[in-house]
């Protein structure tokens, strides 16, 4: 049995994955926000007490930036660690034992190669819309890491690089600076939508401003947020476009909030999509939401141990 942890700026989870990747037992707890690194830890600890009896590794997946292999981590949504040896107190907690980390957007394309959407698929793109865009590529069946364990970080990749939004990174008109949730619902507000009652279809004030609710307005026809789906859709298909014509893709999964808005966002996807995927080899391309829900970055910190041949190199 495995202990698999997933460490995010809005929950830690952690829980025992079996051999097969099934999720036996799980819990989760809000990430403490603006806390210092030892209450950080201190709330890492306490969850994952109780499965600490009797496990065979540790499987972790984070919010980078990280060192990789080494596992000292600087989640940018948790400023709280800068440069935390996230690998190495884990270690410490259980001697003798491998323990693995990687970014929490690959353990996610991981999980979906391994038990998800991905499965049968040589050469994947898993990626994740939320907060942010990330991503993790498998070519010829391996996880890719690049020099710096980075590989797959599709959320970079240009879209609109004339006037486009200044993104996290510095620069402009990048995928996730367009694409991920709260960039998309500040240029709806922008544009005037505001959240629809789902019992009257009445604009509501009151009513949380997410993706979620941007997407519901957009399946219910509300112009701002079928336009603010279209914005994320093409954007996303034109990333997708550029990464198949580079790494020669059968698959991309999209998981993440922003994977269950449906039409509104998969249309205009695949528009788009097939307006610039125009090189024969690239026309196979299929994209598909992800299918693990919110185990699946559990499953896939897991399989960083269960299926290393597969998704693990160690480099020293």
């Amino acid at each position: 049995m495995i202990l698999a942890i997933d460490v995010g700026g809005t929950k830690m989870a952690a829980g025992l994955v079996a051999g097969d990747g099934t999720v036996t037992l799980s819990a989760r707890v809000p990430t403490p926000q603006g806390a210092d690194a030892s209450t950080l830890w201190k709330t890492l600890a306490e969850l994952i007490e109780p499965f600490s009896a009797g496990v065979e590794g540790v499987g972790v997946g984070c919010g980078g930036p990280m060192t990789w292999p080494d596992g000292e981590v600087s989640p940018l949504n948790m400023p709280g660690w800068r440069g935390f040896p996230l690998r190495a107190r884990l270690a410490e907690r259980f001697p003798g034992l491998p323990v693995r980390l990687h970014n929490d957007a690959i353990c996610l394309a991981v999980a979906e190669h391994w038990k998800g959407a991905g499965q049968g698929s040589a050469d994947m793109l898993g990626m994740v819309v939320s907060t942010g865009v990330g991503g993790g590529l498998i070519l010829n069946g391996h996880l890719i890491n690049g020099g710096t364990g980075n590989a797959g970080h599709i959320g970079h990749v240009v879209v609109e690089p004339e006037g486009g939004p200044r993104c996290g990174c510095g620069g402009h008109g990048c995928l996730e600076a367009v694409a991920r949730g709260p960039a998309l619902t500040a240029w709806a507000q922008e544009q005037g939508w505001a959240p629809r009652s789902p019992e009257s279809g009445a604009y509501d004030e009151d009513r949380a401003v997410t993706a979620r609710a941007l997407a519901a307005d957009a399946r219910v026809g509300d112009p701002v947020a079928v336009r603010a789906m279209r914005r994320a859709g093409r954007a996303l298909g034109i990333a997708i476009a550029s990464a198949t014509h580079l790494c020669d893709l059968d698959l991309v999964t999209i998981g993440g909030g922003l994977s269950q808005a449906g039409e509104p966002l998969f249309g205009p996807l695949e528009e788009a999509l097939r307006e610039h995927a125009r090189v024969e080899f690239a026309r196979r391309v299929k994209v598909m939401p992800a299918s693990l829900g919110q185990e699946a970055g559990l499953i896939g910190a897991a399989a960083l141990l269960l299926a290393g041949d597969s998704y693990w190199v160690e480099r020293r």
